[in-house]
Order: structure tokens, then sequence, then C-alpha cells
């Protein structure tokens, strides 16, 4: 039996390795493949500037650096520059806006970050701006406190994205609390940050940019 002993060990070992290698991923991880998670523990930090159109013609700009290792934040607004930690007790009004503004950029990282969402599929859909036919992906947050731990500030949000063949989004649409409908915003102009990728500008149904990012350095 003694002997008997390693050799069931290894064996355990070996089927408990194959087991993991053989575990498809999911859709939302796909994604984040797509835009290239597996990289990210070569970015150190990111920083850009989220640039909102209003009505056509009123342009809001944030500029943030956020530094992964570190843990801080940068923030650059209208009003007032500072540097927070995002391990504080007490995280400044900012932060709301850094989230906001990171998902935009993030969102296919987020799948693989987040936790306490569902997700269902649909094959064969039409995309709502362009019509391109698509994969849907539909994300549901659970509801939960204001900023619950991989939720945000704003859980019970849905999110529908319509992935291309190679499981970058095309649309997404935004649905808040889950409801029936919501607004939906195209992904374009992908452009490649060192080990990462990000998609910078969003078109609103009626074809006009409503957010964009600048300024975009990966190190």
């Amino acid at each position: 039996m003694k002997n008997l002993l390693p050799l069931l060990l290894s064996v355990l070992l070996l089927y408990s390795c194959a087991t993991k290698e053989e575990t498809p991923d999911s859709l939302p991880v796909k994604v984040a493949k797509a835009y290239g998670i597996e990289n990210f523990d070569q970015v150190n930090s990111i920083a850009y500037t989220w640039n909102v159109q209003r009505d056509s013609v009123n342009v809001l700009s944030r500029d943030w650096k956020w530094n992964i290792k570190e843990r801080t934040v940068y923030y650059s607004g209208p009003d007032t520059t500072y540097t927070y930690f995002l391990d504080a007790d007490s995280l400044p009004p900012a932060d709301a806006g850094f989230v906001n503004d990171k998902y935009w950029l993030m969102m296919p990282f987020q799948l693989a970050w987040d936790t306490g969402y569902t997700f269902e599929t649909k094959e064969n859909v039409s995309t709502p701006i362009k019509g391109t036919n698509s994969t849907q992906l539909t994300i549901v947050y659970a509801p939960g406190e204001s900023k619950s731990p991989g939720m945000g500030y704003t859980p019970g949000d849905a999110y529908d994205l319509y992935l291309d063949e190679n499981n970058k989004i095309l649309e997404w649409t935004f649905r808040r609390g889950n409801g029936d409908s919501g607004r939906t915003w195209t992904w374009e102009n992908e452009q490649q940050f060192g080990p990462i990728s990000f998609a910078l500008d969003h078109m609103g149904q009626d074809g006009n940019r409503f957010i964009w990012f600048t300024n975009v350095k990966v190190d």
C-alpha cells in the first residue's frame, strides 16, 4: 500500500491538471482574452482622457492615470486635481467617475475581474445600430449595496454586448436596473497599446461620437 500511495497521488495530480486544462473558457472570459487580459500582468499603469459630448456641443473631459501595482488613481477634472489610494477607508467623489470611465474603456477586462453577475448568450442577433450579425452576450449584475465588491457603484444593471466572430465588441446596450430598454453605442477604433487593446470611440444611434478616449498611454 505504501508503494501504491505515491502512484495514486501522481495519477490524481495529473487528472487534476488535465481537468483544469480541458475546462473551456466562458464567453465573458473569451471576450477578455480577445483584448489581451492574459497579458495584463505586464501592465504597470494606464493613463487616458475620457471625453463625452452632450447635446452635440458640450464636451466634458477627465484625465486619469491608474497605477495598478501601487493602487493609486490620479484624477484631473474641470475644477480639481488630486491622487488617491484605492485602498483608502473613504474614497473621494471622483472614484465614481473613475469606475464609470473605466467601464467604457475596459469593459472586456471587467468581465474577467468582476464577480456577482450572471450571463446568457444568443446567436445570430442583429446589432441594434448597424444591423450586423452577432452573438449577444447579456451581463446582469446582482442587486446590492452601492460600490459592492466586483459590481461597481450601480449593482443591478445589465449590459447587452454584441460580439463579432473574434469575440470583439461591436456594440453594447446599457440597461439601468436590468430594465427592458436602454441606450446603445458602438465600439470602434480599436488600437493596440503594448500588450492590450482598447476601442477608443463610442458612437450613438444618431451616428455622432458620444464618448471617446484620447491621450491613452500604457506602461
